[in-house]
């Protein structure tokens, strides 16, 4: 049976799912919070790198900042784009303020950026603000 490797966002721990649970919402077998609810995941530089290295899903990055317009503009997209990438790809946002550290690896000079990675490694990436039609389009 196929599985993705899912890091939950709230305690660290790695679940090993079946590719045909995906979809049941399922919930973390340490914490038993959802792991897939269809929302972005707000990451930090303490849980970025171990969430999207051993994340076996696609991930979305939106570096962002609370003071950016066109930031604040495309959340409610970015939020309609998880909603219909659930179970698919996981979306997460990273305060570039708050977050210098993954923000500099990736070397985000505006924002928003959004970045799509595979176990870690860049495969795209898009500055500008989207609407969730483009999120999605990126992120698959």
């Amino acid at each position: 049976m196929d599985t993705h490797h899912v890091v939950c966002a709230h305690c660290g721990a790695v679940n090993r799912l079946p590719l045909n649970r995906l979809a049941d919402d399922p919930d973390c077998g340490r914490c038993h919070k959802p792991l897939l609810d269809g929302r972005p995941v707000e990451l930090d530089d303490r849980s970025f790198d171990a969430f999207v290295r051993q994340t076996t899903l696609p991930v979305l990055v939106d570096f962002w900042a609370p003071w950016c317009g066109p930031c604040r503009q495309m959340a409610p997209q970015f939020e309609a784009a998880a909603r219909q990438l659930k179970g698919r790809a996981l979306l997460v946002k990273v305060n570039s303020d708050d977050s210098p550290a993954a923000a500099s690896r990736f070397a985000i000079r505006s924002i928003p950026t959004l970045v799509r990675l595979q176990a870690g490694a860049e495969l795209r990436r898009q500055s500008g603000a989207l609407p969730a039609a483009q999120i999605v389009a990126l992120a698959g």
